[in-house]
Parts: structure tokens; C-alpha cells; sequence
């Protein structure tokens, strides 16, 4: 599947969800409604070098620069993202982590990946 992760920083959950879709064979990218630093939250990165995912390129993105009619499915992270310009086809309503321990940070993301799990069935 063609997956598209939206939050509002797009630092955090999306990046994420868009290392772990990647490894189980989706084409998967993120991106958020106000795009936070120039890098990834560090412990989202933590996390997916935990996982052996590779976050090299990963950084924060603008919607702007995506389509939904290029995604199977957009996703939104939570936070009530409006994207007034593109559909969002699901919402997981996962709390944002950002400023929050790492073990947040992990528990977040295996929720990210038993939904990704999910859309496989």
C-alpha cells in the first residue's frame, strides 16, 4: 500500500509510522500541517535505530508538498489535524509525544505498528 502519515509537526508519530510501514513493504511517506525543527524528534530516531530502521533523510515535512490522490490511504496521527486540502481517510487518535520519555515514545510506536498490522488483514 501507498501510505501517507499526517500530524502537526510531523517530528514525532508520522516519522515513526513512516520507518515502520517501510518495513513491512508499504511506500510510505509523512508529513505534518506545521512542520517542526529541521530534524527528527531524537527520541523517535532512538526508537527506530532500536529497530535497526535507518532514519537517514527522514525530516520534518509540509503537507503542502503532497498529494492524497498519490496515497491509497492518508493517515492522520491525532491532535485533530485539519488538512483543509486533503482527504484523511483514517484518524488514530494517538496522543503526541513530543517532550514526553522515551518509553512514551516506544509505547506509541507499537501501537503504530499493531494498526499498520491491522490494515494488512
Amino acid at each position: 500500500m501507498r501510505l501517507l502519515f499526517v500530524c502537526v509537526g510531523n517530528s514525532c508519530r508520522s516519522q515513526m509510522a513512516e520507518g515502520l510501514a517501510r518495513t513491512m513493504g508499504h511506500i510510505a511517506d509523512s508529513a505534518g500541517t506545521h512542520p517542526s525543527s529541521p530534524t527528527i524528534a531524537s527520541n523517535a530516531k532512538k526508537y527506530l535505530d532500536s529497530r535497526g530502521i535507518s532514519s537517514e533523510g527522514m525530516a520534518p515535512k509540509s503537507v503542502d508538498n503532497f498529494s492524497a490522490e498519490d496515497y491509497d490511504m492518508v493517515i492522520s496521527m491525532g491532535c485533530g489535524v485539519y488538512c483543509p486540502s486533503m482527504r484523511i481517510d483514517e484518524d488514530w487518535e494517538l496522543e503526541d509525544p513530543v517532550g514526553r520519555k522515551y518509553e512514551f515514545y516506544k509505547s506509541t510506536a507499537e501501537e503504530i505498528e499493531r494498526r499498520l498490522k491491522l490494515l494488512e488483514q
